[in-house]
């Protein structure tokens, strides 16, 4: 079994879309391991997205997933990430598939919804940022 990371953002949050997209997740086989809502710091959220610290949409990343609740899940199944990234879709919302959750629910390429894992490298830090063992 693998694990993968999924972030429901702000953007979701505040249109009240969790349920759905939760919904969407669980329809797809996954099973999550590890849930919870909070309100990421500023600290946190650098700390998270350091990996992008030197582009030029650090800073307005670090604001915007600090601007409300999310919420955290550890998602677990057999090809978890390529799996979670079909589901999400693209980056872009404008250039994702019909019926992924950024088509149906992201604003743009910043609130597009969900994070996930883009790797295992990625998810074995990911994951652990959030849920202990």
């Amino acid at each position: 079994m693998e694990k993968t990371l999924a972030i429901i953002k702000p953007d979701a949050m505040r249109k009240k879309m969790a349920g759905k997209i939760i919904d969407r997740i669980y329809e797809k086989g996954f099973n999550i391991v590890g849930l919870k809502m909070l309100q990421l710091k500023e600290n946190q959220a650098n700390e998270f997205y350091k990996v992008h610290a030197e582009r030029p949409f650090y800073k307005n990343l670090v604001s915007y997933m600090t601007s409300g609740s999310v919420i955290v899940a550890a998602l677990e199944k057999e090809n978890a990430i390529k799996d979670w990234r079909n589901l999400m879709g693209a980056t872009n919302p404008a250039e994702a598939a019909e019926g992924t959750i950024r088509k149906d629910f992201g604003e743009n390429i910043e609130a597009n919804a969900v994070h996930g894992s883009d790797s295992p490298e990625t998810a074995s830090t990911e994951v652990p940022f959030f849920f202990a063992d």
